[in-house]
């Protein structure tokens, strides 16, 4: 790497202190002298989109102000935004820096700063904001390889944030004069979010069109790694959170020309749009398939980041005759490098295609996805974005698509406010009104319930029928605004009720007391939930249920016998009853029907053909062996039913096809 130090130090400008300005509203400006310099880093994995190390040219000098926008900086644009000071804790003084500001909202700032001014304000781009932070290093920060310690805030992800000062300038500025580059907040720049282009740049202004904004620095939350020169972070444009502000630049918009919108990926290519004709399957004649797995490393992870946890599934059918299923890819459930992959089976096909990366919002928790057909060509794409890593502080943002997941719209945001009860879970549904229904976690940790949000304008708007932030007490007979248990299965019932089962929050049952799975019922659309204990036995971790109202009718509950870490043999496994009257007793998942609305449920089914065989259930499953006795002993599950009545079952990383005659076969 010598050869790179004696280049670079010949072409790079040397660093100086220079001479700063101030405006009319208090910004202090440093000068930013034309140069050039090497952008990014030789990332891989989750640190890809850093690659590959190019040349910039920065042809003209410019002058950014040299800290982030202040709220009282801000307040003389936008005077009500004073109601969002202290919001979450953070940012109550003037001189803090301005939290809560969306992407369009701090370009109508620097619009309106233009005109107060005269002079052209403005975002920085991606490279000059990278430019700038480097001050003429090469190093993972501009004080050397190492951030000084004495700049850290919490640089650390918090599950509940820890409240410090956003007090601009508090600690040594770079060589160009510039504070808070590492940390503090992070900073809204005017580029799309996509991947560098091969060679060297001249003012390069990131891609012609994307879903999301660069955010760039890192915030007081942030781990030291997200806070270098090189890495990049990016937003929906319309989120706005207590990590993230701004700073301005003065100076024409660079000249050079963008690079062309990112191409979709792999998941999205030649998908068939012809209608399919579903046949059927046999009414009388059981069915089950031989399970096939729908996670695969891709063969290219270079190009499709694929991660060692591949957890969370959700799956649709589709139009074409093809089932699209998404599940989140993690080396940590709580780790900002979580995407969301997906892959498809093709109508017609035996084997699903590779993954490829479904959705992705840069550096950032991906916790949650639900995928639902409408019956009518709509398909939706719900999903939870987390302000940095964890999964308690998440917005819910929605996309859909009208031709069967080739294209989807931008993502909106169903309910922005980064918070609990945003933790999206599989099995999205439609009311006999035409109203949808999404379930999410009331909490993060493994109690606390699940909450439910309604959309009555087929995703237009969503809002949660209880407001209240009371928690209930989970008991027989109890009444509450949320769901008993987490990760909640939801149907609705044919007299307009709600039924939800769930995991944790168990309730007592019977004269001894045993433990056993919280059922919910709710007869004003979800705004309070009526508690009592079901039949079922309660499961715990690495295992999520399913309720679901199948084409022919029925209720049909999927879940699991028993948690694989219990020891007590007397509560393991259930019996379950043979055609010939006779018992035997099975471990893991089971299916359940109903053909009374819940109020019973005779028909009880371990998932498994009694043929043996070695699986693996990925994620916290691991490998299985199935026989007469023996299923799948714990996954998160997902479940759809398409129009021929095949019935589609997701573990973590296995796909099951049976029918209800299958069910119904003892």
């Amino acid at each position: 790497m010598n050869w790179l130090r004696t280049a670079f130090a010949a072409i790079l400008i040397i660093p100086q202190a220079w001479a700063q300005q101030t405006n009319t509203v208090g910004m202090r400006f440093a000068e930013i002298p034309a140069g050039r310099f090497y952008m990014g880093a030789e990332g891989e994995g989750e640190t890809a989109d850093e690659k590959p190390v190019h040349r910039v040219t920065i042809s003209k000098p410019f002058r950014m102000a040299v800290t982030e926008v202040t709220n009282a900086q801000y307040e003389l644009f936008d005077p009500s935004h004073k109601a969002l000071r202290g919001k979450d804790g953070f940012s109550k003084e003037d001189d803090e820096a301005v939290i809560f500001v969306n992407y369009k909202e701090a370009q109508a700032f620097c619009d309106w700063l233009s005109k107060k001014e005269g002079k052209k304000y403005r975002l920085p781009t991606e490279a000059e904001w990278e430019y700038a932070c480097r001050a003429g290093t090469v190093t993972d920060f501009w004080s050397g390889r190492f951030f000084p310690k004495t700049d850290h805030k919490s640089q650390k992800t918090d599950r509940d944030p820890v409240i410090v000062s956003l007090k601009v300038g508090q600690f040594k500025p770079n060589s160009f004069g510039l504070y808070d580059m590492h940390g503090n907040v992070e900073e809204w720049c005017a580029d799309w979010y996509g991947p560098y282009g091969e060679g060297d740049r001249t003012d390069p202004t990131g891609r012609k069109s994307g879903l999301f904004r660069v955010t760039r620095g890192g915030s007081h939350g942030t781990p030291v790694a997200y806070l270098r020169s090189a890495n990049r972070l990016g937003m929906i444009p319309e989120d706005k959170h207590f990590q993230l502000g701004f700073r301005v630049v003065e100076g024409d918009i660079p000249a050079g020309n963008p690079l062309p919108a990112v191409e979709p990926t792999a998941v999205f290519r030649g998908v068939s749009q012809k209608g399919f004709q579903w046949t059927k399957v046999s009414d009388t004649q059981p069915v089950f398939m031989e399970p096939i797995r729908y996670v695969f490393k891709p063969e290219c992870p270079d190009e499709v980041p694929f991660f060692h946890h591949n957890h969370c599934p959700a799956v649709a059918w589709l139009p074409n005759g093809d089932l699209l299923a998404a599940w989140f890819s993690t080396n940590q459930e709580s780790g900002r490098e979580m995407t969301i992959l997906a892959s498809r089976l093709r109508a017609g096909q035996r084997k699903w295609d590779m993954p490829s990366e479904f959705f992705k919002v840069p550096d950032r928790n991906m916790t949650g996805s639900s995928l639902f057909h409408d019956g009518k060509g709509t398909v939706y794409h719900m999903n939870g974005v987390e302000t940095d890593g964890d999964w308690k502080n998440l917005a819910m943002v929605l996309r859909t698509s009208k031709d069967n997941g080739a294209t989807w719209s931008a993502p909106s945001m169903a309910d922005p406010a980064h918070q609990v009860r945003n933790q999206v879970i599989a099995g999205m549904f439609q009311t006999k009104e035409g109203w949808l229904v999404q379930a999410g976690d009331a909490d993060p940790s493994s109690n606390g319930g699940t909450a439910i949000h309604i959309s009555k304008d087929q995703g237009k708007t969503w809002y949660n029928p209880y407001t209240g932030t009371d928690v209930p007490e989970f008991e027989e007979g109890k009444t509450g605004g949320v769901i008993a248990g987490i990760h909640a299965g939801v149907v609705e019932l044919k007299d307009g009720k709600l039924l939800a089962f769930g995991r944790g929050n168990n309730i007592s049952a019977g004269d001894k007391g045993e433990k056993r799975m919280p059922m919910s019922i709710s007869a004003d659309k979800g705004k309070s939930w009526t508690y009592s204990a079901s039949e079922f036995p309660l499961i715990a971790g690495g295992q999520r249920l399913i309720l679901y109202r199948l084409n022919e009718g029925p209720l049909l509950l999927v879940s699991f016998t028993h948690h694989p870490e219990e020891v007590d043999e007397k509560k393991i496994g259930m019996l379950f009853t043979r055609k010939d009257g006779s018992s035997f007793k099975g471990y893991g998942m089971f299916a359940a029907l109903s053909f009374d609305e819940g109020k019973t449920w005779p028909v009880k089914k371990l998932i498994t053909d009694g043929k043996d065989r070695y699986l693996n259930g990925g994620a916290w499953t691991g490998a299985f062996e199935m026989d007469k006795s023996h299923a799948e002993p714990r996954g998160y599950l997902a479940l759809t039913q398409s129009p021929d009545n095949l019935i589609h079952l997701m573990s973590s990383s296995i796909h099951y096809r049976f029918n209800l005659s299958w069910l119904n076969s003892q």
